[in-house]
């Protein structure tokens, strides 16, 4: 069992910058890819960014592409993601989740956290 919090979110306008963070807890957590995905109002929740464990491989999707970073640190059980040159587009709540090597899918999540960007 794995859980994940996460932290960071806030307030910024439209060019800022904010750091989010991810702490697990569970002693497997090397070995689970983990992702950003990212629910604005209205929406349908969608992939942000990913990174493997086996060799901290990074995806992103492309609206993202060249702004945000995604990072962890596996002796911290810890997973970033900084976003910079937000846009208005990117207000939403943001969730860490883990995929177990067993698992086709991600099957921990976190609670979330809200990220407002103002134009």
């Amino acid at each position: 069992q794995v859980q994940l919090v996460e932290s960071g979110g806030g307030s910024v306008q439209a060019g800022g910058s904010l750091g989010l963070s991810c702490a697990a807890s569970g002693r497997t957590f090397s070995s689970y890819n983990m992702g950003w995905f990212r629910q604005a109002p209205g929406k349908e929740r969608e992939f942000v960014a990913a990174i493997t464990w086996r060799d901290g491989r990074t995806y992103y999707v492309d609206s993202v592409k060249g702004r945000f970073r995604i990072s962890r640190d596996n002796a911290k059980n810890m997973v970033y993601l900084q976003m910079n040159s937000l846009k208005p587009e990117g207000t939403a709540v943001y969730y860490c989740a883990g995929q177990p090597l067993s698992a086709s899918q991600y099957v921990y999540w976190g609670q979330g956290t809200q990220v407002t960007v103002s134009s």
